[in-house]
């Protein structure tokens, strides 16, 4: 069965569930000044702390996470209990050398012209007030920070592996979110992250023979020179060079620095620049040049599929391991064939959508960005690349079946940091957060999930949406209800098995007789094909849904009666004898996970 999109274009009005939303505000002024010898760096921060909950903090947490970089830390314990390797840590933290280790310490922190006496925990620091800030108040905070790079064991750091010098992510004092759950003051230990939406204004000041790459945009490319190019930069002592950038209304800021990066830069869609970053080798130069086209188209797609890109920058940068997502721009490995470099690209762009636009919170619900993501990534994947692949999601599925038979598996709903296998958070987090959307487009209709997507992108926008929050979209835009789906698939690890488990010719008529063997309810679709070439689709509801979807297949589609959830059984009549009957199966377009399909399928024997 052929996998299709349609695309509609429906704007929505805001939803009311927003009457009461708020979250907190940040903005940022920093200058930081990195030796690239000995990799420390200092630096000063301003920050201004609007508090819009309706609460009076008394304290507020900074993140410290260069700390996590350290032999015995937080961090460092937990890989070592885990029972299976976290594949993304090559390096044992336990091990690292001085040079190696990271760092990142506050002092002089002010509060409105006060000292303060902040309480360090390795990577959060937490800070008494002098002064609460009341619902609707601010306050102005000041402070000092030093810090050492350390090696790229994760993310971020010097010397890549494939040489880049400087990765500068989550490098600065970071105020922690405040919403409506309480602090989000959680231990780093190497998964997720949460930020605050705000501005930021930094100026980097780094020795002059290197190129930066950064969030935002540059303020001073007149004095850099064109193309950042190296005669024109302002030189001050000892051959250093301040590079200025402003990010408004985001969420985080990150920089790279190298001086042997080429800079390239490509035209995007609505006008929006693509820099693209990457080492001054031959072996790779062709596939960065190749990938800069298909960037734009993979923006345009989003921009299609989910709601247009809002700023007039993207950066795609060679740094860092493997690739993550930063404010208005990515670091990746550049040294990769070209299928596994556009990839890479794909997904880090997708999280512009989700997770830089519409901002989760990672380590609670970290399925909805990297699932969202994995999800149309693989899609705009195979469409531009017109692979031609029917069902592009099948290595989602497949390693959500894998899961589901391996045992170990927890809710997704679970914390990120909480998980007991690696494999598990891997997992449920890409794999089954890709399948959530791939079951919602079964249950309520492709046209109708991209229709969910687009209104959930304009309602949601620098905001941090909740699950429910995307449900309840999704059942305004369908007429489904949908609390059940969200509750079993993402608060349990209950599983899919639907059996055919018989089939009585009746005359002119079969009866055909359904099994719900696990706990997870769905609607059905059930494939009929006759003998004379003829197919036809009968469709189950489940009482729980309230509603049901339409035919999006060009054949005949019968309707049946909802099938409740407390019944194991259910039987219906298609209107031919069983002679005519060529198979029977269940869930045609294979967008159900059901665990078991060796019995979904019938077909009769010859007499």
């Amino acid at each position: 069965m052929k996998f299709f999109l349609v695309p509609v274009v429906v704007i929505f009005s805001l939803y009311n569930s927003q009457a009461q939303y708020w979250q907190q505000a940040v903005d940022y002024t920093m200058f930081v000044a990195l030796d690239h010898e000995t990799a420390n760096y200092s630096g000063t921060q301003k920050l201004v702390y609007t508090n819009n909950s309706p609460e009076t903090l008394d304290k507020v947490f900074y993140h410290l996470y260069y700390n996590a970089f350290q032999p015995g830390s937080e961090m460092a314990v937990q890989l070592k209990n885990s029972p299976d390797r976290n594949t993304r840590f090559k390096i044992n933290v336990d091990s690292l050398s001085k040079d190696q280790q990271g760092s990142l310490r506050v002092s002089d922190l002010t509060q409105d012209g006060v000292l303060l006496s902040p309480i360090n925990s390795e990577t959060i620091l937490e800070v008494p007030l002098n002064k609460p800030i009341p619902p609707g108040g601010s306050s102005t905070f000041k402070l000092k920070f030093v810090g050492h790079v350390p090696d790229v064991i994760r993310r971020a750091g010097k010397n890549s592996s494939e040489g880049v010098a400087f990765s500068m992510a989550q490098w600065y004092p970071k105020m922690a979110e405040y919403d409506s759950e309480g602090w989000n003051a959680d231990p780093y230990i190497g998964r997720e992250f949460h930020g605050v939406w705000g501005n930021f204004d930094v100026k980097i000041s780094l020795d002059k023979e290197f190129m930066v790459a950064a969030s935002g945009y540059l303020q001073n490319a007149d004095q850099i020179g064109k193309g950042y190019s190296d005669k024109k930069r302002p030189k001050t002592k000892k051959g250093k060079i301040i590079w200025h950038f402003i990010a408004p209304q985001v969420h985080d800021f990150t920089w790279a620095a190298d001086p042997d990066y080429i800079h390239d830069i490509h035209p995007g869609p609505n006008g929006v620049d693509l820099h693209f970053f990457y080492k001054n080798n031959p072996e790779i130069t062709e596939n960065w040049r190749k990938l800069q086209p298909h960037t734009a188209e993979m923006m345009k797609y989003f921009n299609e599929k989910i709601g247009p890109y809002p700023y007039k920058k993207y950066s795609v940068v060679q740094g860092g391991d493997g690739g993550m997502e930063y404010a208005m721009l990515t670091l990746i490995t550049g040294g990769r064939n070209y299928d596994g470099l556009f990839g890479v690209t794909a997904h880090e762009l997708a999280h512009s959508w989700f997770q830089h636009v519409l901002a989760t919170n990672e380590t609670k619900h970290e399925w909805m960005d990297e699932g969202f993501t994995t999800f149309i990534s693989t899609l705009a994947g195979n469409e531009i690349l017109d692979k031609g692949i029917d069902f592009p999601l099948e290595g989602s599925y497949r390693s959500y079946f894998s899961l589901a038979s391996l045992g170990g598996e927890m809710p997704q709903s679970t914390n990120a940091n909480r998980y007991h296998h690696n494999y598990a958070y891997e997992r449920t987090a890409y794999s089954k957060g890709a399948v959530f959307l791939g079951q919602l487009a079964y249950i309520i209709g492709y046209e109708n999930l991209f229709n969910v997507l687009r209104a959930y992108f304009e309602e949601w926008k620098f905001k941090h949406p909740l699950p429910n929050d995307f449900r309840r979209i999704a059942e305004r835009v369908s007429g489904i209800q949908l609390r059940w789906y969200l509750t079993d698939w993402t608060q349990t690890t209950n599983k899919i098995d639907y059996s055919i488990s018989d089939v009585e010719n009746k005359g002119d008529k079969t009866q055909i007789y359904i099994t719900r063997k696990e706990l997870m309810p769905m609607p059905l679709e059930i494939l009929v094909i006759l003998k004379n070439g003829e197919s036809e689709i009968h469709y189950i509801p489940i009482s729980l849904m309230r509603g049901e979807k339409g035919n999006p297949y060009p054949i005949n589609w019968f309707v049946h009666e909802d099938w409740a959830w407390a019944h194991l059984n259910y039987s219906f009549q298609v209107s031919h004898p069983l002679e005519e009957i060529q198979t029977i199966l269940i869930d045609p377009s294979g967008l159900m996970a059901d665990v078991d399909k060796s019995n979904n399928f019938y077909v009769p024997k010859e007499e």
